[in-house]
């Protein structure tokens, strides 16, 4: 049987319970080989309250938790019975395991997340000179101040209009000179 990823539904506000309440289980119940990561999309969102500027975590999906684990009837069981635990999304109920995610559908979500799982590697170091592929800066050459292999960015200086300017770009947007 092969891992895959599955939507659980969960009371609202509980996501975060749920997720250690989970993660507790199955270390507790030894399914380690069966239930892998318990994941919660969120996005950081600038948010203006009372005129002051804030950085906001808001969960993109609430109400649901992303489970990754080999559906066998005692991994679909320590799930389903976790406290705040609802159901899982695509069961019919009455018994029936539910449908998986597609890989792709998860993948592009882990990606916007900036949780990719296949890191990607890059022939980069900070202090060298890129270019810039595409976008509204394709062409434009900068020099590299940070990367970030979890997200799968680059933070680099470009001299735009006589001062120079950091972007953050993903590893495939740029080519080192």
């Amino acid at each position: 049987m092969e891992k895959n990823w599955y939507v659980v539904h969960t009371y609202s506000g509980y996501e975060n319970k749920v997720k250690a309440n989970l993660e507790k289980r199955v270390e507790t119940m030894g399914m380690q080989d069966k239930i892998f990561r318990v994941y919660i999309p969120e996005q950081e969102e600038t948010d203006i309250k009372d005129g002051k500027k804030r950085v906001v975590t808001r969960k993109t999906f609430p109400g649901y938790v992303f489970v990754e684990l080999i559906m066998t009837d005692d991994a679909w069981y320590v799930v389903r019975n976790t406290p705040g635990v609802t159901g899982f999304l695509g069961s019919s109920g009455g018994g029936t395991k539910p449908t998986p995610i597609a890989p792709e559908e998860v993948e592009s979500m882990l990606k916007q997340m900036g949780n990719t799982e296949g890191k990607v590697e890059i022939d980069i170091e900070i202090g060298e000179l890129v270019e810039v592929l595409e976008g509204p800066f394709a062409h434009f050459q900068g020099k590299v101040e940070t990367i970030d292999t979890a997200k799968g960015k680059v933070t680099v200086s470009v001299d735009m209009f006589g001062r120079e300017t950091n972007m953050e770009l993903d590893f495939d947007q740029l080519t080192k000179i």
